[in-house]
């Protein structure tokens, strides 16, 4: 586990467009942080770096978006989700069982008992200013220890 410390949004979409153009094949990310913290300009900016040309906004109300870039995009968020069984319902476990496409995942501590063996883990908290913003990254797994190790190098991203 390390972290990333970003000052501005625009350091924060920095790191999802370094973190998109680390994509080898595919990627799973859980996304956590309070409502504002910074998960929907995340992804917005990981999507762009994957050339996605629609809007990108956050799946509260339809549970999962899908957007088609290099890759195709799964973007779930789980808040409204009440029990584990939901996740089955709404399909979580065919999305994320992917080969060549990325999967977004917001509010995943809400089950993380039921998160794929692999993923990558992104916490994102408020610094001390309305600006700053910590990022705890750990990884789950060893898939995707390549794209952990590149990223522990980032120390704090800069403009």
């Amino acid at each position: 586990m390390f972290t990333i410390t970003t000052n501005s949004p625009e350091q924060t979409s920095l790191l999802g467009e370094k973190i998109a153009n680390l994509i080898q094949d595919n990627l799973i990310i859980c996304l956590e942080g309070d409502l504002g913290a910074g998960k929907t300009l995340f992804t917005q900016s990981l999507c762009k770096a994957l050339k996605v040309k629609e809007i990108v906004t956050s799946p509260t109300f339809n549970l999962m978006n899908v957007y088609e870039g290099k890759k195709r995009i799964y973007h779930f968020d789980l808040y409204r989700l009440e029990q584990p069984e939901d996740l089955e319902e709404i399909g979580f476990y065919e999305y994320t069982d992917v080969e060549d496409e990325v999967v977004l995942i917001e509010w995943p501590d809400r089950f993380f008992a039921y998160m794929p063996e692999d993923y990558l883990h992104l916490k994102i908290e408020r610094g001390d200013n309305e600006q700053k913003r910590i990022i705890t990254i750990n990884l789950e797994g060893q898939k995707y220890k390549n794209i952990y190790e590149e990223l522990k190098h980032c120390g704090n991203i800069s403009d």
